[in-house]
């Protein structure tokens, strides 16, 4: 797949999500074979006006790549503003939030919500797509709920605007995550487009990956959920997309060194204090699953050292031979 003179390859990539997918799992991510990375949604108002904590939110290194910065908000022509300060970190595209669902984000007339006006909607991919030397891909849902579904009408304005792709997550903002997810959507999503058409939702391994591209046609996949705790379900998407083999699950010993890794990249990138109270959830994640999993994500919840979660981890595989 292409987005403008950007090539990419293999079959599925990591997805925008706020509160994870930092630098230290977007990095995970891409070693497990995930074919670019996006980074958590960046303030468009908070970019122009120099906020730190967004500065920090959009940086990346080469370990990422390719990799995209994706921007939020409700007005054209900050969001267009906002592209100088985006280029400083090099990114290789912009990805603009129309999808997201957080009452916080769509209460301000950001994410989904953009999806209840699609003049405006139009305006902002316009001004960013005209703006940019980036190529410039929209992520939106379905539609805000089961009355208003316009995902299609959505998508044939960003293409006719200017973006380079869209990414459809198959599900309203009303759903928020719950099942199901509309493959037939994004099927006439891609049957109406001459620009790539990128699919997400409920991908979880090679399997449900397959399921998507059989329902959908689509162009690529993005994975979001499926991958937390997971970084390896990239290498399992590609596998069996590739050659139909089936990889099972690492076993609680890979599991926990993989967790350990990731935890201390976090801490590395962010200092100790800061990573191991952010480590608390991605500890949980790691650990579902896993007999006894309910009191070790408790005991997870209560990290406050890497000491503590190396501790815990040898407990978890002592207990689970």
């Amino acid at each position: 797949m292409k987005f403008g003179q950007l090539e990419l390859e293999g079959y599925a990539a990591l997805a925008p999500m706020a509160g994870v997918a930092d630098r230290a799992f977007r990095q995970l991510c891409r070693e497990y074979g995930a074919a670019y990375t996006v980074s958590e949604m960046i303030s468009s108002k908070g970019v122009t006006m120099g906020d730190r904590k967004s500065k920090q939110l959009m940086s990346g290194s080469e370990k990422e790549r390719p990799y995209g910065v994706q921007i939020f908000g409700s007005d054209a022509e900050i969001m267009a503003q906002s592209l100088e300060s985006v280029y400083r970190v090099s990114p290789d595209f912009i990805d603009i939030n129309m999808g997201c669902p957080a009452p916080k984000i769509a209460g301000n007339g950001a994410g989904a919500a953009l999806m209840k006006d699609p003049n405006k909607a139009k305006g902002i991919i316009k001004a960013v797509s005209e703006a940019s030397r980036l190529p410039v891909t929209v992520k939106m849902r379905s539609g805000w709920d089961s009355d208003s579904i316009n995902a299609p009408k959505l998508a044939l304005i960003a293409q006719e605007n200017g973006a380079a792709a869209v990414t459809v997550h198959g599900r309203t903002r009303q759903q928020m995550y719950a099942p199901p997810v509309n493959y037939e959507l994004i099927a006439e999503i891609k049957k109406a487009l001459d620009i790539p058409v990128v699919a997400n939702g409920d991908i979880t391994d090679g399997q449900s990956a397959a399921l998507m591209f059989e329902r959908t046609n689509c162009d690529f996949l993005l994975v979001g959920r499926g991958a937390l705790g997971r970084p390896w379900v990239f290498s399992h998407i590609n596998a069996y997309l590739s050659s139909g083999r089936i990889i099972p699950e690492p076993p609680v010993s890979e599991r926990m060194r993989v967790m350990i890794r990731h935890i201390n990249l976090i801490c590395e990138y962010k200092g100790e204090r800061v990573g191991i109270k952010e480590a608390r959830k991605h500890a949980a994640w790691y650990m579902k699953g896993i007999r006894g999993g309910a009191e070790y994500r408790r005991q997870a919840g209560m990290l406050e050292s890497l000491e503590q979660l190396e501790e815990l981890a040898y407990r978890v595989c002592r207990e689970n031979e």
